[in-house]
């Protein structure tokens, strides 16, 4: 995939991760930075970091319990590690990071 391909379709996915954050009950800021990151922090302190990495054509989540790697298929982010969907994983980072359950989802 083309570099700018990549950059676009991981700034779409950025957008969609950011609205399903800010809807999804938990008490967290979100401050989008420049080149294509998301920096939240959750009420106890903690900060997620979600970022397109374009050399990798990946997007990259940095939170409290690990750090996990996506890779665009077939209209969906799956983890390179176990094949996990990007929305559900991020479902359970943020549940362990707040301590709300909330159900992400890109709709």
């Amino acid at each position: 995939m083309e570099e700018a391909a990549f950059n676009a379709l991981a700034d779409a996915e950025l957008a969609r991760i950011e609205a399903a954050l800010e809807s999804c009950g938990a008490d967290i800021d979100i401050e989008p930075k420049p080149g294509g990151v998301l920096e939240i922090e959750f009420e106890n302190g903690t900060k997620m970091i979600i970022n397109r990495h374009t050399a990798a054509r990946e997007i990259w989540v940095a939170a409290k319990s690990g750090c996990f790697h996506f890779r665009p298929d077939s209209g969906r982010w799956l983890a390179t590690r176990d094949g996990a969907e990007l929305y559900a994983m991020l479902s359970e980072l943020v549940r362990q990071q707040s301590g709300v359950a909330v159900s992400l989802s890109a709709g």
